[in-house]
Protein backbone atom coordinates (compact mmCIF):
# COMPACT_ATOMS: atom_id res chain seq x y z
CA UNK A 1 0.00 0.00 0.00
CA UNK A 2 1.42 3.51 -0.79
CA UNK A 3 0.20 6.25 1.29
CA UNK A 4 0.66 9.93 0.27
CA UNK A 5 1.41 12.57 3.46
CA UNK A 6 -0.16 15.44 4.02
CA UNK A 7 1.23 16.80 7.06
CA UNK A 8 4.78 15.80 7.00
CA UNK A 9 6.69 17.17 3.83
CA UNK A 10 9.86 17.66 5.26
CA UNK A 11 11.79 16.28 1.91
CA UNK A 12 10.09 18.69 -0.16
CA UNK A 13 9.88 21.97 1.74
CA UNK A 14 13.70 21.76 2.58
CA UNK A 15 14.51 22.51 -1.01
CA UNK A 16 11.14 23.90 -3.22
CA UNK A 17 13.74 25.96 -5.32
CA UNK A 18 17.21 24.94 -5.94
CA UNK A 19 19.70 26.16 -9.11
CA UNK A 20 23.22 25.75 -7.58
CA UNK A 21 25.19 22.72 -7.21
CA UNK A 22 27.71 21.39 -4.53
CA UNK A 23 30.21 18.63 -5.30
CA UNK A 24 33.07 16.84 -2.99
CA UNK A 25 35.56 18.80 -4.61
CA UNK A 26 34.54 22.35 -6.25
CA UNK A 27 33.60 25.58 -3.47
CA UNK A 28 30.21 26.12 -3.97
CA UNK A 29 28.94 29.35 -2.51
CA UNK A 30 25.55 30.13 -0.78
CA UNK A 31 23.56 33.31 -0.42
CA UNK A 32 22.41 34.64 2.97
CA UNK A 33 19.17 35.48 2.28
CA UNK A 34 15.93 34.42 4.22
CA UNK A 35 14.68 34.24 0.69
CA UNK A 36 17.15 31.83 -0.66
CA UNK A 37 16.83 29.43 2.41
CA UNK A 38 15.92 26.52 0.36
CA UNK A 39 18.26 27.36 -2.23
CA UNK A 40 21.06 27.20 1.23
CA UNK A 41 19.70 23.97 2.11
CA UNK A 42 20.03 22.04 -0.95
CA UNK A 43 24.14 23.16 -0.97
CA UNK A 44 23.97 21.54 2.55
CA UNK A 45 22.21 18.89 1.67
CA UNK A 46 24.30 18.10 -1.54
CA UNK A 47 27.77 18.34 0.59
CA UNK A 48 26.36 16.11 3.10
CA UNK A 49 25.14 13.59 0.26
CA UNK A 50 28.62 13.31 -1.32
CA UNK A 51 30.66 12.86 2.02
CA UNK A 52 29.01 9.71 2.39
CA UNK A 53 29.18 7.73 5.48
CA UNK A 54 32.20 9.67 6.78
CA UNK A 55 30.21 12.85 7.36
CA UNK A 56 31.48 16.38 7.07
CA UNK A 57 31.72 18.49 10.14
CA UNK A 58 29.63 22.30 10.39
CA UNK A 59 32.53 24.57 9.78
CA UNK A 60 33.86 22.62 6.72
CA UNK A 61 30.04 23.03 4.91
CA UNK A 62 30.50 27.11 6.40
CA UNK A 63 33.81 26.67 4.30
CA UNK A 64 32.80 24.94 1.69
CA UNK A 65 29.18 26.81 0.64
CA UNK A 66 30.56 30.83 1.88
CA UNK A 67 27.35 30.94 4.26
CA UNK A 68 27.92 31.78 7.72
CA UNK A 69 28.55 29.34 10.95
CA UNK A 70 25.02 30.59 12.28
CA UNK A 71 23.32 29.92 8.87
CA UNK A 72 24.88 26.34 8.63
CA UNK A 73 23.90 25.43 11.96
CA UNK A 74 20.34 26.50 11.54
CA UNK A 75 19.85 24.49 8.48
CA UNK A 76 21.82 21.36 9.70
CA UNK A 77 19.04 22.05 13.25
CA UNK A 78 16.31 22.34 10.20
CA UNK A 79 17.52 19.11 8.84
CA UNK A 80 18.01 16.99 11.78
CA UNK A 81 14.87 17.45 12.92
CA UNK A 82 13.62 16.92 9.66
CA UNK A 83 15.28 12.98 9.90
CA UNK A 84 17.36 14.01 6.47
CA UNK A 85 20.53 14.11 8.70
CA UNK A 86 22.31 12.81 11.76
CA UNK A 87 25.37 12.77 14.14
CA UNK A 88 28.25 10.77 12.37
CA UNK A 89 30.62 11.16 15.53
CA UNK A 90 33.46 13.85 16.51
CA UNK A 91 36.60 15.02 14.44
CA UNK A 92 39.57 16.29 16.02
CA UNK A 93 39.88 20.03 15.99
CA UNK A 94 43.14 22.06 16.18
CA UNK A 95 41.75 24.15 19.00
CA UNK A 96 38.20 23.51 22.00
CA UNK A 97 36.63 20.52 21.58
CA UNK A 98 36.27 17.83 18.92
CA UNK A 99 33.75 19.20 16.05
CA UNK A 100 30.89 17.28 15.14
CA UNK A 101 30.23 15.41 12.18
CA UNK A 102 27.21 14.92 10.30
CA UNK A 103 25.93 12.74 7.46
CA UNK A 104 22.71 12.44 5.21
CA UNK A 105 20.42 9.71 6.21
CA UNK A 106 19.82 7.67 3.17
CA UNK A 107 16.64 5.71 4.05
CA UNK A 108 14.76 9.27 5.05
CA UNK A 109 13.82 9.38 1.33
CA UNK A 110 13.25 7.15 -2.01
CA UNK A 111 12.49 7.71 -5.79
CA UNK A 112 11.63 5.20 -7.92
CA UNK A 113 13.16 4.96 -11.47
CA UNK A 114 11.83 3.35 -14.43
CA UNK A 115 13.48 2.89 -17.35
CA UNK A 116 10.91 2.54 -20.57
CA UNK A 117 12.21 1.14 -23.71
CA UNK A 118 10.70 -0.31 -26.60
CA UNK A 119 10.35 -4.20 -25.52
CA UNK A 120 10.91 -4.37 -21.68
CA UNK A 121 10.54 -2.03 -18.70
CA UNK A 122 13.15 -1.66 -15.50
CA UNK A 123 11.97 0.27 -12.16
CA UNK A 124 14.43 0.36 -9.81
CA UNK A 125 14.19 1.82 -6.10
CA UNK A 126 16.52 4.08 -4.44
CA UNK A 127 17.55 5.56 -1.30
CA UNK A 128 18.17 9.62 -1.18
CA UNK A 129 22.39 8.32 -1.73
CA UNK A 130 21.32 6.62 -5.42
CA UNK A 131 21.75 2.98 -3.79
CA UNK A 132 19.50 0.48 -5.40
CA UNK A 133 17.22 -1.14 -2.68
CA UNK A 134 14.75 -2.81 -4.73
CA UNK A 135 14.41 -3.70 -8.76
CA UNK A 136 11.66 -5.40 -11.08
CA UNK A 137 12.13 -5.83 -14.73
CA UNK A 138 9.03 -7.24 -17.27
CA UNK A 139 8.98 -7.38 -21.24
CA UNK A 140 6.39 -4.52 -22.08
CA UNK A 141 6.00 -3.87 -25.79
CA UNK A 142 6.15 0.46 -26.34
CA UNK A 143 3.82 -0.37 -29.15
CA UNK A 144 0.73 -2.34 -27.76
CA UNK A 145 -1.06 1.25 -27.14
CA UNK A 146 -0.66 3.97 -24.45
CA UNK A 147 -3.45 2.15 -21.91
CA UNK A 148 -1.84 -1.08 -22.08
CA UNK A 149 2.00 0.65 -21.11
CA UNK A 150 0.50 3.16 -18.61
CA UNK A 151 -0.78 0.04 -16.71
CA UNK A 152 2.35 -2.01 -16.80
CA UNK A 153 4.99 0.96 -15.92
CA UNK A 154 2.08 1.30 -12.92
CA UNK A 155 1.48 -2.15 -11.91
CA UNK A 156 5.11 -2.96 -12.00
CA UNK A 157 5.76 0.11 -9.83
CA UNK A 158 3.07 -0.95 -7.35
CA UNK A 159 4.34 -4.52 -7.06
CA UNK A 160 7.82 -2.65 -6.38
CA UNK A 161 6.47 -0.82 -3.70
CA UNK A 162 4.53 -3.78 -2.41
CA UNK A 163 6.22 -4.83 0.66
CA UNK A 164 6.20 -2.03 2.41
CA UNK A 165 4.20 1.20 3.10
CA UNK A 166 5.97 4.37 2.10
CA UNK A 167 4.94 8.06 2.89
CA UNK A 168 4.80 9.71 -0.68
CA UNK A 169 5.70 13.46 -0.60
CA UNK A 170 3.60 15.49 -2.71
CA UNK A 171 5.74 17.95 -4.19
CA UNK A 172 4.29 21.83 -3.25
CA UNK A 173 4.79 23.78 -6.66
CA UNK A 174 6.20 22.46 -9.95
CA UNK A 175 9.22 22.66 -11.09
CA UNK A 176 10.29 21.54 -14.52
CA UNK A 177 9.41 17.92 -15.64
CA UNK A 178 6.73 17.46 -12.34
CA UNK A 179 3.79 16.28 -12.54
CA UNK A 180 1.14 19.21 -11.95
CA UNK A 181 -1.36 17.75 -9.68
CA UNK A 182 -2.27 14.20 -8.29
CA UNK A 183 -5.72 14.51 -9.07
CA UNK A 184 -7.79 12.50 -10.67
CA UNK A 185 -6.49 8.73 -9.56
CA UNK A 186 -8.31 5.98 -10.99
CA UNK A 187 -11.67 4.77 -8.80
CA UNK A 188 -10.92 2.09 -6.36
CA UNK A 189 -6.84 2.98 -6.50
CA UNK A 190 -6.97 6.02 -5.05
CA UNK A 191 -8.48 7.81 -1.87
CA UNK A 192 -10.66 11.47 -2.09
CA UNK A 193 -8.34 14.60 -2.52
CA UNK A 194 -7.18 16.39 0.43
CA UNK A 195 -7.29 20.12 0.76
CA UNK A 196 -3.23 20.43 -0.43
CA UNK A 197 -4.28 18.58 -3.69
CA UNK A 198 -2.39 15.18 -2.49
CA UNK A 199 -3.98 12.01 -2.45
CA UNK A 200 -3.86 8.81 -0.43
CA UNK A 201 -3.42 6.41 -2.95
CA UNK A 202 -4.07 2.35 -2.22
CA UNK A 203 -1.55 0.35 -4.62
CA UNK A 204 -2.88 -2.68 -5.50
CA UNK A 205 -1.77 -5.52 -2.91
CA UNK A 206 0.38 -8.45 -3.93
CA UNK A 207 2.55 -8.51 -6.99
CA UNK A 208 5.49 -11.07 -8.00
CA UNK A 209 8.99 -11.26 -6.54
CA UNK A 210 11.03 -8.54 -8.24
CA UNK A 211 14.53 -9.93 -9.50
CA UNK A 212 16.46 -8.06 -6.91
CA UNK A 213 15.60 -7.09 -3.30
CA UNK A 214 12.53 -5.90 -2.77
CA UNK A 215 11.46 -3.48 -0.16
CA UNK A 216 9.33 -5.66 1.86
CA UNK A 217 12.74 -7.82 2.56
CA UNK A 218 14.75 -7.53 5.83
CA UNK A 219 16.97 -5.07 6.20
CA UNK A 220 14.98 -2.60 3.66
CA UNK A 221 13.58 0.28 5.24
CA UNK A 222 11.60 2.52 2.80
CA UNK A 223 11.17 6.31 3.78
CA UNK A 224 9.10 9.15 2.12
CA UNK A 225 8.77 8.69 -1.48
CA UNK A 226 9.94 11.47 -3.81
CA UNK A 227 7.84 10.30 -6.78
CA UNK A 228 8.25 8.23 -9.87
CA UNK A 229 11.07 9.55 -12.54
CA UNK A 230 10.17 7.65 -16.29
CA UNK A 231 13.17 7.66 -19.01
CA UNK A 232 12.17 6.27 -22.65
CA UNK A 233 13.16 6.95 -25.93
CA UNK A 234 12.77 10.45 -27.55
CA UNK A 235 11.99 12.89 -29.04
CA UNK A 236 9.38 14.53 -26.10
CA UNK A 237 8.74 17.39 -24.24
CA UNK A 238 10.72 17.06 -20.97
CA UNK A 239 8.99 20.41 -19.38
CA UNK A 240 5.67 18.81 -20.16
CA UNK A 241 5.85 15.56 -19.89
CA UNK A 242 4.29 14.89 -23.00
CA UNK A 243 5.72 12.49 -25.94
CA UNK A 244 6.58 13.62 -29.66
CA UNK A 245 6.39 11.12 -32.67
CA UNK A 246 8.66 8.44 -30.51
CA UNK A 247 11.26 6.48 -33.15
CA UNK A 248 9.11 3.85 -34.46
CA UNK A 249 6.23 4.53 -32.58
CA UNK A 250 4.83 7.56 -34.06
CA UNK A 251 1.42 7.07 -32.74
CA UNK A 252 2.64 8.05 -29.11
CA UNK A 253 3.12 11.85 -30.71
CA UNK A 254 0.98 14.20 -27.90
CA UNK A 255 0.42 11.84 -25.22
CA UNK A 256 0.69 13.74 -21.79
CA UNK A 257 2.79 10.60 -20.57
CA UNK A 258 3.72 12.29 -17.10
CA UNK A 259 0.53 13.18 -16.07
CA UNK A 260 -1.57 10.17 -17.18
CA UNK A 261 1.13 8.40 -14.58
CA UNK A 262 0.74 10.43 -12.20
CA UNK A 263 -2.92 10.13 -12.06
CA UNK A 264 -2.73 6.29 -12.42
CA UNK A 265 -0.14 6.17 -9.67
CA UNK A 266 -1.34 9.29 -7.50
CA UNK A 267 2.23 10.70 -6.95
CA UNK A 268 4.56 13.07 -8.75
CA UNK A 269 5.69 11.90 -12.23
CA UNK A 270 8.89 13.40 -13.94
CA UNK A 271 9.46 12.10 -17.63
CA UNK A 272 12.59 12.26 -19.86
CA UNK A 273 14.96 10.65 -22.53
CA UNK A 274 16.26 7.76 -21.52
CA UNK A 275 19.90 9.07 -22.53
CA UNK A 276 19.69 12.47 -20.70
CA UNK A 277 18.21 10.58 -17.81
CA UNK A 278 21.57 8.28 -17.82
CA UNK A 279 23.68 11.12 -17.88
CA UNK A 280 21.74 12.82 -15.47
CA UNK A 281 22.99 9.83 -13.16
CA UNK A 282 26.23 10.10 -13.86
CA UNK A 283 26.67 13.49 -13.25
CA UNK A 284 25.04 13.38 -9.89
CA UNK A 285 27.23 9.88 -9.25
CA UNK A 286 30.20 11.78 -9.53
CA UNK A 287 31.32 12.76 -13.44
CA UNK A 288 32.53 15.61 -13.96
CA UNK A 289 32.82 18.28 -16.21
CA UNK A 290 31.60 17.99 -19.97
CA UNK A 291 31.21 14.72 -21.60
CA UNK A 292 28.66 12.71 -23.82
CA UNK A 293 26.87 9.77 -22.91
CA UNK A 294 25.87 7.87 -26.34
CA UNK A 295 23.40 5.06 -25.43
CA UNK A 296 23.28 2.44 -28.10
CA UNK A 297 20.23 -0.49 -27.52
CA UNK A 298 17.12 -0.71 -29.11
CA UNK A 299 17.75 2.71 -30.58
CA UNK A 300 20.70 5.15 -30.38
CA UNK A 301 21.01 8.67 -28.25
CA UNK A 302 22.99 11.22 -26.57
CA UNK A 303 23.08 12.94 -23.30
CA UNK A 304 25.18 15.77 -23.10
CA UNK A 305 26.55 17.36 -19.51
CA UNK A 306 28.69 20.65 -20.21
CA UNK A 307 30.16 21.82 -17.23
CA UNK A 308 29.18 19.34 -15.24
CA UNK A 309 25.60 20.14 -16.00
CA UNK A 310 22.61 17.87 -17.73
CA UNK A 311 21.63 20.22 -21.14
CA UNK A 312 18.26 19.14 -22.65
CA UNK A 313 17.95 22.37 -25.13
CA UNK A 314 14.96 24.70 -25.03
CA UNK A 315 12.72 21.84 -26.64
CA UNK A 316 14.70 18.82 -24.85
CA UNK A 317 15.60 18.64 -28.36
CA UNK A 318 19.61 18.24 -27.71
CA UNK A 319 20.93 15.23 -27.91
CA UNK A 320 18.88 13.95 -30.78
CA UNK A 321 22.82 12.10 -32.05
CA UNK A 322 20.92 9.00 -33.54
CA UNK A 323 19.34 11.06 -36.63
CA UNK A 324 22.16 13.12 -37.72
CA UNK A 325 22.27 12.49 -41.72
CA UNK A 326 25.79 10.78 -42.25
CA UNK A 327 24.86 9.48 -45.50
CA UNK A 328 22.55 11.22 -48.32
CA UNK A 329 20.55 8.82 -49.47
CA UNK A 330 21.39 6.12 -47.72
CA UNK A 331 19.16 3.46 -45.61
CA UNK A 332 15.47 4.82 -44.62
CA UNK A 333 15.36 5.10 -40.44
CA UNK A 334 12.60 4.72 -38.63
CA UNK A 335 12.16 8.54 -37.73
CA UNK A 336 11.20 8.94 -41.51
CA UNK A 337 14.46 10.02 -42.57
CA UNK A 338 17.45 8.42 -44.44
CA UNK A 339 20.96 8.07 -43.32
CA UNK A 340 20.98 8.39 -40.08
CA UNK A 341 24.08 6.96 -37.86
CA UNK A 342 21.09 5.02 -36.05
CA UNK A 343 20.17 3.37 -39.04
CA UNK A 344 23.60 2.75 -40.15
CA UNK A 345 24.86 1.45 -36.86
CA UNK A 346 21.84 -0.55 -36.24
CA UNK A 347 21.87 -2.13 -39.45
CA UNK A 348 24.92 -3.64 -39.44
CA UNK A 349 24.48 -4.71 -35.87
CA UNK A 350 22.40 -6.85 -37.33
CA UNK A 351 24.17 -8.07 -39.79
CA UNK A 352 26.24 -9.31 -37.33
CA UNK A 353 29.33 -6.62 -38.45
CA UNK A 354 29.95 -5.02 -34.65
CA UNK A 355 33.39 -3.61 -35.66
CA UNK A 356 31.68 -1.70 -38.96
CA UNK A 357 28.98 -0.88 -35.79
CA UNK A 358 31.70 0.42 -33.67
CA UNK A 359 33.16 2.88 -36.54
CA UNK A 360 30.00 4.24 -37.21
CA UNK A 361 29.48 5.33 -34.17
CA UNK A 362 32.86 6.69 -33.36
CA UNK A 363 32.28 8.53 -36.76
CA UNK A 364 29.08 10.35 -34.96
CA UNK A 365 31.09 10.68 -31.22
CA UNK A 366 33.91 12.29 -33.45
CA UNK A 367 31.46 14.65 -35.03
CA UNK A 368 30.44 15.98 -31.24
CA UNK A 369 33.91 16.31 -29.71
CA UNK A 370 34.28 18.92 -33.04
CA UNK A 371 31.20 20.26 -31.86
CA UNK A 372 31.24 20.75 -28.18
CA UNK A 373 35.01 19.36 -27.15
CA UNK A 374 34.05 17.51 -24.35
CA UNK A 375 36.13 15.60 -21.99
CA UNK A 376 34.99 12.10 -23.21
CA UNK A 377 32.95 9.81 -24.41
CA UNK A 378 30.74 7.06 -22.34
CA UNK A 379 29.03 4.31 -23.92
CA UNK A 380 26.03 2.46 -22.46
CA UNK A 381 23.23 -0.11 -23.62
CA UNK A 382 22.13 -2.99 -23.77
CA UNK A 383 23.94 -3.20 -27.60
CA UNK A 384 27.03 -1.77 -26.30
CA UNK A 385 27.27 -4.33 -23.22
CA UNK A 386 27.22 -7.25 -25.08
CA UNK A 387 30.72 -6.55 -26.27
CA UNK A 388 31.89 -3.68 -24.70
CA UNK A 389 35.68 -3.66 -25.71
CA UNK A 390 34.85 -4.11 -29.31
CA UNK A 391 32.81 -0.92 -29.43
CA UNK A 392 35.41 1.15 -26.83
CA UNK A 393 38.22 -0.02 -29.68
CA UNK A 394 36.19 0.99 -32.85
CA UNK A 395 35.08 4.00 -31.65
CA UNK A 396 38.49 5.03 -29.72
CA UNK A 397 40.26 4.04 -33.02
CA UNK A 398 37.76 7.09 -35.02
CA UNK A 399 38.88 9.78 -32.07
CA UNK A 400 42.56 8.79 -32.03
CA UNK A 401 42.43 9.20 -36.28
CA UNK A 402 40.87 12.99 -35.61
CA UNK A 403 43.18 13.74 -33.06
CA UNK A 404 46.27 12.95 -35.72
CA UNK A 405 44.89 14.77 -38.15
CA UNK A 406 43.93 17.72 -36.47
CA UNK A 407 47.57 17.64 -34.33
CA UNK A 408 46.37 16.96 -30.97
CA UNK A 409 47.84 16.11 -28.03
CA UNK A 410 46.15 13.38 -27.25
CA UNK A 411 42.47 11.69 -28.29
CA UNK A 412 39.38 12.30 -26.15
CA UNK A 413 39.48 9.16 -24.39
CA UNK A 414 36.59 6.60 -24.43
CA UNK A 415 35.07 4.04 -22.16
CA UNK A 416 32.32 2.46 -20.94
CA UNK A 417 29.84 4.26 -18.94
CA UNK A 418 29.44 2.83 -15.17
CA UNK A 419 25.81 1.14 -14.07
CA UNK A 420 25.52 -1.06 -16.40
CA UNK A 421 21.88 -2.14 -17.13
CA UNK A 422 20.42 -0.13 -14.17
CA UNK A 423 22.02 3.06 -15.35
CA UNK A 424 18.85 4.69 -17.25
CA UNK A 425 16.82 3.38 -14.49
CA UNK A 426 18.57 4.54 -11.96
CA UNK A 427 19.08 8.14 -13.73
CA UNK A 428 15.30 8.53 -13.97
CA UNK A 429 15.02 8.40 -10.26
CA UNK A 430 17.35 11.52 -9.73
CA UNK A 431 14.86 13.22 -11.85
CA UNK A 432 13.17 13.35 -8.32
CA UNK A 433 16.21 13.29 -6.34
CA UNK A 434 18.23 15.61 -8.01
CA UNK A 435 16.52 19.16 -7.36
CA UNK A 436 16.93 18.01 -3.67
CA UNK A 437 20.56 18.28 -3.83
CA UNK A 438 19.87 21.59 -6.09
CA UNK A 439 21.20 18.97 -9.16
CA UNK A 440 18.11 20.29 -11.21
CA UNK A 441 20.07 21.39 -14.43
CA UNK A 442 17.95 22.23 -17.69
Amino acid sequence: MVRVNSTNAAITSTVTSTTATATATTPVSGVNLPALRSHNAALVLDLLRTAGAEGISRLELAERTGLTPQAVSKITARLRAEGLATQAGHRASTGGKPRTVLRLVPEAGHAVGVHLDRDEVRVVLVDLMGTVVGERRAPLNLGAGADVVVEGVAGEVEALLGGESPEVEALPGRHSGEAETLRGARPGRSGAPREDGSRKAEAMPGGRPGEAGRPGEPGVRVGALLGVGVALPGPLDHARGVLHRVTGFPEWDGFPLRDALARRLGVPVAVDKDTNAAALGLAVGGEGGSFAYLHLGTGLGAGLVIGGALRRGARTGAGEFGHQVVQLDGPPCGCGDRGCIEALCLGAVARGDLDEAARVLGAGAANLVGLLDIDRVLLGGRTVAAAPDRFVRGVAAVLAGRARREGAERAVPVRVAPGGARGVAEGAAQLLLAPLFGRAEG
